[in-house]
């Protein structure tokens, strides 16, 4: 298969985003974006971003690709898993304690730090609303995160997630875990009582 007909495949797999980091991956010489560009198939977006003109970019899967460290949290973790009605209009990210988060990113994205050991605890793998695989932490993970940052959330956002994850068929021993290792649970215990 030529050049040509591999970066044209792979966007295609890419749902019409594309990094240059793609095509080092895949043996593309990144000549073949540029000559891509100026054949009025695909746009440069950002550094290193490229979307086919008829696509519209995957933000999450961009960023996400560029910062390998975070992990869709909070907020946006509710809004995936369904929790939230509201779409969040910047990412929640968390990355390890110590990562050096650069301004494009803090202009995107509202912050969340965490000890470097409990950063996976509870990361999984999503699919983006354009098809790319994104990582993002399980439900409980993302309980446990709002129960810790609830003076950082919009209380009303806050208090239907709780409401809708305990009314629910809720994984009692897994949050009671998490909760444990973030030591909130007690405070985890109360809202099961409270709301189950």
């Amino acid at each position: 298969m030529k050049y040509m007909e591999k970066l044209e495949e792979l966007v295609k797999k890419r749902h019409g985003t594309v990094l240059s980091t793609d095509l080092d991956q895949q043996g593309i010489p990144r000549t073949y974006l540029q000559q891509m560009v100026k054949m009025g198939k695909l746009e440069k977006v950002d550094h290193g971003t490229y979307v086919a003109v008829d696509a519209i970019e995957d933000e999450m899967y961009t960023i996400q690709t560029k910062y390998s460290k975070i992990i869709f949290s909070h907020e946006t973790a509710l809004f995936l898993h369904g929790l939230s009605d509201r779409t969040p209009f910047e990412y929640a990210v968390t990355v390890p304690s110590g990562y050096k988060a650069v301004s494009r990113l803090k202009e995107s994205c509202k912050i969340y730090y965490i000890r470097r050991e409990l950063h996976d605890l509870g990361c999984t793998t999503m699919v983006s609303a354009f098809g790319n695989p994104i990582r993002v932490y399980d439900v409980e993970r993302t309980i446990c995160d709002i129960v810790r940052s609830r003076n950082r959330m919009d209380v009303q956002i806050f208090l239907q997630a709780i409401k809708e994850y305990f009314s629910s068929e809720s994984n009692a021993r897994k949050i009671i875990k998490y909760g444990k290792q973030f030591g909130i649970e007690e405070k985890i215990r109360t809202y099961m009582e409270v709301l189950s």
